[in-house]
């Protein structure tokens, strides 16, 4: 499926609108959704680092994969520049976000770690000094107490 972000920057009442559109059927795109920015608060994630404004174009509605989200993020930290444009399309295809799965798996693979013997896993946590042959389990005080003659005897109706 093949996705288009359009960006676009409103100067006249200083936000940005980014609409998400969707190849629903061949050749037509569809609008998925619309979000508006005020260009304060981007300035100010921009501000504070890419990941924080990769968080702040991430709404509810619009939740791009990371992929896409950081290539918006790029283009709206270069529109928000003085001399940035005024209008952008972003056009992704999934076979392309799919074709980074292998380098993920491979990462994956790196950090495997021999699996400890299932001896040590069942040792683990046990200590034989309390629970020696021949000594006797000590009774427990509790909160809980059971009454015999409290048992409700089920009968069969049939």
């Amino acid at each position: 499926m093949k996705q288009k972000y359009e960006i676009l920057k409103d100067d006249d009442s200083r936000r940005f609108i980014i609409r998400e559109f969707a190849e629903l059927d061949k050749d037509v795109m569809s609008l998925l959704c619309e979000e508006t920015y005020d260009r304060k608060t981007l300035k100010a994630a921009q501000a504070a680092g890419r990941d924080a404004l990769i968080r702040a174009l991430r709404t509810k509605n619009l939740f791009p994969p990371f992929l896409y989200a950081s290539r918006i993020a790029d283009q709206v930290a270069e529109m928000l520049g003085a001399r940035g444009p005024a209008n952008a399309e972003l056009v992704f295809d999934d076979l392309e976000f799919l074709s980074r799965a292998p380098d993920t798996l491979e990462a994956a693979v790196v950090y495997e770690t021999e699996a400890p013997e299932i001896d040590e896993l069942l040792d683990a946590g046990l200590e034989e000094e309390k629970f020696e042959e021949g000594e006797e389990v000590q009774k427990i005080d509790s909160s809980l107490k059971i009454e015999d003659d409290e048992f409700v005897d089920i009968d069969d109706e049939s």
